[in-house]
């Protein structure tokens, strides 16, 4: 009986590649590598070493910090989201313009922190 060939080309070992970027071998001493497992858990998406190794060192090298700026689809579609969020906990009551101005202001938030937001353009004064 004849074997069948295989075409599949053999998968290496490892992690596959990413492509980007340059890979750096690292040691770290034992109090160091507490301190940074300690730092990324403080961090609310709790990145692995890798990330927060990169991270600190952008943060170090004065380098912005990568991370993504929300485009407008999103901006607007988040906006939508808390709109259908907020849409059954509204006044019926209340007439729609004042029930729809009163939506708008919850998602838009509170002056205090529009101001504050870096992600937001200046109010024009």
């Amino acid at each position: 009986m004849a074997s069948i060939p295989d075409n599949r080309k053999k998968r290496g070992r490892g992690r596959p590649r990413t492509g980007i970027g340059s890979p750096v071998g690292l040691r770290l001493y034992p109090d160091l590598e507490r301190r940074l497992d300690e730092w990324a858990k403080r961090q609310p998406d709790k990145p692995g070493r890798p990330e927060a190794i990169r991270r600190l060192v952008e943060k170090a090298l004065g380098a912005r910090v990568a991370s993504r700026q929300p485009s407008k689809e999103a901006a607007h579609k988040a906006s939508k989201m808390a709109a259908r969020e907020l849409e059954p906990l509204g006044d019926k009551t209340m007439p729609p313009e004042e029930r729809d101005r009163r939506k708008r202001a919850l998602i838009r938030g509170p002056k205090e922190f529009r101001e504050i937001r870096g992600d937001q353009p200046k109010a024009k004064r």
